[in-house]
């Protein structure tokens, strides 16, 4: 058991990624590899959407905010998984694990509002077309920006600040990364409160999002197919079917290896697999959907790199 003076700076270790010594390389290279593209597709996104004022709108605004969260939630894993497999040192401080386990529910948390709010603003531009400027004003966007970011980071903040008057009893995590179910199991006292707000936060930031995003996309497929213009109709019918893929993909991927840590029957490997995978794919495949197949994002980031190669020539 460790008190809370010297908890802070007990050293954890991770599971082991079990790497053959042969593919040290090869994993680190492509890991490398994997960072930079993550980095290279939303920081474009991001820039691009910055510097053209003519993307400061509302749709535009809110999803700067899904590159930014997603540059974050990559950040949050890839340096220290990188120099563990570099290393093969699974060692890590309990003060850096839970900045990590924050910023990784911070990112994922975050995923599910930023995608619900793009959601409920597609519904208003598509479904309410004549009271959209009325509705999503600079000011409104501003304060739906500010609100989002500042009650989702209380709640995090509440269920990590939680972990601190709790002792530890073993340095050993079953996990990949860490994250809030691994810490609470290595825990010496009773955790039922944390258990409480953890659930209260899992159905939260699951049902609520679901039943917004079923809602919008419901009412936005509806208006499509009453449409009477096919071209409007399939372009807008293709957008919410692959926005709805991705967003489901999203909610599966996250809920999986939280309700894996109260179920005993689920293999500990699908669960550290699952826990890894929600902060890799995603913010490959955010950049592809949302940012790059946008006309408007496609054009400028085009319009960019074609102006640089005239200049080289």
């Amino acid at each position: 058991m460790y008190p809370n003076e010297s908890v802070l700076s007990v050293v954890l270790t991770l599971h082991s990624l079990e790497l053959p010594q042969m593919s040290i390389y090869p994993v680190l290279t492509f890991g490398i590899m994997t960072y930079l593209i993550v980095l290279l597709c939303n920081l474009t996104i991001i820039v691009t959407i910055c510097l053209n004022r003519n993307l400061h709108k509302p749709m535009y605004i809110l999803l700067l905010n899904l590159p930014i969260n997603d540059t974050m939630g990559s950040t949050s894993l890839f340096p220290h998984l990188l120099y563990s497999i570099w290393s093969q040192d699974r060692s890590i401080t309990y003060s850096a694990c839970l900045t990590q386990g924050f910023f990784i529910h911070f990112y994922g948390g975050a995923s599910h509002v930023i995608l619900m709010v793009m959601a409920f603003d597609r519904y208003i531009a598509i479904c309410l077309p004549l009271r959209y400027g009325a509705i999503m004003t600079p000011s409104n966007l501003m304060r739906i920006i500010s609100v989002m970011w500042f009650i989702h980071f209380v709640i995090i903040f509440v269920l990590f600040c939680l972990l601190m008057p709790h002792r530890i009893c073993q340095t050993y995590m079953a996990d990949l990364i860490c994250y809030n179910p691994s810490l609470m199991k290595i825990m010496c006292e009773d955790t039922t409160v944390n258990n409480m707000y953890g659930l209260f936060i899992l159905s939260l930031y699951h049902s609520l999002p679901l039943s917004v995003v079923a809602f919008t996309y419901i009412h936005i497929l509806v208006t499509c197919v009453t449409n009477r213009q096919s071209d409007a109709k399939m372009k807008a019918l293709q957008t919410c079917g692959t926005h709805l893929v991705v967003f489901l993909f999203l909610e599966f991927n996250t809920l999986f290896p939280l309700i894996a840590h109260r179920a005993e029957s689920i293999p500990a490997h699908l669960r550290r697999v699952f826990s890894i995978s929600v902060v890799i794919f995603p913010p490959i495949v955010n950049p592809l959907i949302y940012g790059f197949k946008t006309k408007e994002i496609r054009q400028k980031i085009e319009n960019f790199y074609k102006r640089k190669i005239i200049r080289v020539h």
